[in-house]
């Protein structure tokens, strides 16, 4: 039989509980792999916690629920408000606590009961010709109403998060009413039904088919950079609008990525640890570097592309009021056939 010494006996055993409960987290993810993956692989040479990622557009919040206590989830990741308050209205993210998020998110980008957070900002911005929309025609959000774009606008469906939160920026602004004669006369100027992503309205403004788009900005770098010539001539061809930024104006309409922790996550320490790296200056940096969003950290600096772009001002309306109002504005959305 084998003996060991006490000290020996109690470092064997460490390792092996180590070994079985080596450091990881489990992320349930909406958005795609190779958009986190740098992020992951960055986190995990820094703090040698390994991650494993299950990737869906839909239905994560729904497997969620049914694993319950059984799930093997410890983080949630997606994009839009809209998809992060689903999955805090069905009470499957931990309140957590933690300094540092405290610290590098500001109130307005995170829920006021700690279950979700922000990592990153996209602005919603107006998107025009440049042979056939002149310059400072278009200042604002409300103006894509006017008659004159008749038939000159096209746009991804309305029912869309991105859309739906939009208009309810819009809601929080001017109040239903106006809001809704806002999106009807948008209706009104569309030159086709709508269709598409916003990667699919910037092509068709290059065609001719329209010649003024609502799209977030990140799309625009992406058709800048791609490896197909032909969607960097799209990129070329537009003229970028951040609306709303006159000194009496609310800013251009943001959305965020962001994250949560999962109720019942059995590694809620390394979950955290995740949450407060990708809030830290090496992920802040590479959500612009790489998928040319805003950092919500207001300590790091706006990468140099985009700030090529033009600086802006931001509406700071808090980002779970548009959650909160996003039924309504599906509402008029449906009435107004967008």
């Amino acid at each position: 039989m084998l003996k060991f010494k006490l000290p020996t006996l109690i470092a064997l055993l460490i390792s092996l509980v180590n070994l079985a409960h080596s450091a990881e987290v489990n992320i349930y993810s909406h958005r795609q792999p190779f958009l986190i993956n740098p992020f992951l692989e960055a986190f995990s040479n820094k703090t040698g916690i390994k991650t494993n990622v299950v990737y869906s557009t839909k239905g994560l919040a729904q497997r969620l629920k049914a694993e319950g206590k059984n799930s093997p989830a410890d983080l949630i990741l997606t994009v839009d408000i809209g998809r992060l308050h689903i999955y805090q209205d069905m009470g499957l993210l931990a309140s957590i606590s933690s300094n540092k998020l405290d610290k590098n998110i500001p109130s307005h980008l995170k829920s006021i009961d700690n279950t979700w957070f922000g990592l990153s900002k996209r602005a919603r911005i107006i998107v025009t010709s440049k042979e056939r929309v002149p310059v400072g025609s278009i200042k604002n959000i409300e103006d894509l109403t006017d008659p004159r774009w008749k038939k000159k606008i096209c746009s991804r469906p309305g029912s869309h998060v991105y859309n739906r939160a939009l208009l309810a920026s819009v809601i929080a602004e001017h109040g239903l009413d106006e809001a809704e004669n806002w999106a009807r006369g948008l209706v009104s100027n569309l030159a086709r039904r709508p269709q598409g992503n916003d990667r699919a309205q910037v092509k068709a403004i290059y065609y001719g088919q329209c010649d003024i788009a609502i799209i977030n900005n990140y799309y625009f770098g992406k058709l800048k950079y791609s490896k197909d010539p032909d969607q960097r001539s799209w990129a070329k061809s537009l003229n970028l609008i951040f609306p709303n930024q006159a000194k009496n104006e609310r800013g251009a309409h943001i959305n965020i990525s962001g994250g949560g922790v999962a109720k019942y996550s059995r590694n809620k320490v390394e979950a955290i640890a995740l949450l407060e790296f990708l809030t830290d200056a090496t992920a802040q940096k590479l959500y612009g570097e790489i998928n040319f969003e805003y950092p919500v950290n207001p300590s790091i600096k706006t990468t140099d592309e985009l700030k090529s772009w033009g600086s802006f001002k931001e509406d700071k309306l808090p980002i779970d009021r548009i959650a909160k109002l996003s039924g309504e504005a599906q509402k008029i959305i449906d009435r107004v056939g967008w």
